[in-house]
């Protein structure tokens, strides 16, 4: 057992001071006031804050690569593990690892890795993010089009088979798929995201009704908002639908999303969309046979398309702080409990309470990552 003193302790809606975390194993187990440490756990070892912010671990829903390897080039072990690890360097301990539009033998391919994992919480992997191939042409953004085509049930069975915890996520168009293909998703728990979209308001209220829970980087690869043709981006505003979006600065105008936090409140999470540049110095890759350059903090196609970004989750907590005119409170929350309540994994995940897992982040007064605790142990 170990207990954690001297921080600032985000527990519920606010930080408190004068508090201790417990954590036992790969769990916290309570939380007490520190003057009562020492008669309730005696000589326990400790992790002094130093003052710091104390928060749960970041949880990204869509991440590409990082650390210098891309998910789709190489369905392994071993990239989980280098993701990972670049990951916890910057305060993210859970992650969707995002399979983008790529052949059945990979989509199958990434299903069997991830259903072998016997430790996943290891590998901070919470399950796929299978987004595409069932997408839109007209908005496939950097997604390689030979490999963009309807969904197969077989395929689809699949992934059922597989289960929501091996899947968590499939993003497609829903203006292409039937709705026999959401409901078979959304019934065996598998988040559907509307997502390199074309589609219009009504295409996307109507399948809806059949599962759509999640949207996938709001604003980009989706039908914009018009006032005669409101399109994907109010649909999601006009719904019960959670988004992810990408507070690079690059994606889109902070802005845009200071009001879709205001139109959304907690339906809005954070995500990256990281790609393998993260944490290196390359300036370049392919993503599925297409070239895309890092320069300038800017990952984007030799046509100037946006090809995934090179965030990372503790500068975007610092972005919408320092662009978005939201409190630290709410930023730590649009990284930590709402993309956990997106994809119902809140019980265990984005919260620091007993019965939760002790990820746990470590903040200076400049929001810089100071110390990261990954299931109980310190990284």
């Amino acid at each position: 057992m170990k207990a954690i003193v001297n921080g600032e302790l985000f527990i519920g809606n606010k930080f408190y001071t004068g508090k201790v975390l417990i954590i036992d194993g790969e769990r916290i187990v309570d939380i007490i006031p520190q003057e009562e440490l020492t008669t309730t756990y005696g000589n326990i070892e400790t992790i002094d804050a130093e003052n710091a912010y104390v928060t749960p671990g970041f949880i990204d829903l869509q991440l590409n690569g990082c650390g210098g390897v891309l998910f789709n080039d190489d369905i392994s072990l071993e990239t989980l593990d280098t993701m990972h690890k670049t990951n916890l360097k910057y305060g993210c301990t859970s992650f969707t690892p995002t399979l983008i539009t790529t052949g059945d033998e990979n989509i199958e391919k990434a299903l069997e890795l991830v259903k072998g994992i016997e430790n996943k919480g290891k590998y901070g992997v919470v399950g796929l993010h299978i987004e595409g191939p069932y997408i839109s042409l007209q908005k496939k953004g950097i997604h390689n089009p030979k490999f963009i085509r309807k969904a197969d049930e077989a395929m689809i069975d699949k992934m059922v088979e597989a289960g929501k915890e091996n899947v968590r996520i499939v993003t497609l168009a829903p203006e292409n798929t039937d709705k026999k293909i959401i409901s078979k998703l959304n019934a065996a728990g598998i988040h559907v995201a509307v997502g390199h979209s074309n589609a219009t308001y009504e295409q996307v209220k109507e399948k809806e009704g059949f599962g759509i829970t999640l949207a996938t980087h709001l604003y980009n690869g989706m039908s914009s908002f018009n006032h005669r043709e409101p399109g994907v981006v109010g649909a999601v505003f006009d719904s019960d639908i959670k988004a992810g979006v990408i507070a690079d600065g690059f994606h889109c105008h902070y802005s845009a999303i200071k009001s879709a936090i205001k139109v959304m409140g907690e339906r809005l999470y954070l995500v990256t969309d990281a790609v393998s540049p993260v944490g290196t110095d390359m300036e370049y890759f392919y993503f599925e046979g297409n070239k895309v350059f890092y320069k300038d903090g800017k990952c984007f196609g030799e046509d100037g398309t946006l090809g995934g970004s090179a965030l990372t989750m503790d500068a975007g907590v610092r972005n919408l702080v320092k662009y978005c005119d939201i409190t630290l409170e709410e930023a730590v929350r649009m990284a930590t409990l709402y993309p956990a309540k997106a994809v119902n994994i809140d019980n265990e995940y984005g919260k620091l309470q007993p019965g939760c897992f002790a990820d746990i982040v470590f903040l200076d007064k400049h929001l810089r990552l100071k110390k990261v605790i990954a299931k109980g142990e310190l990284v």
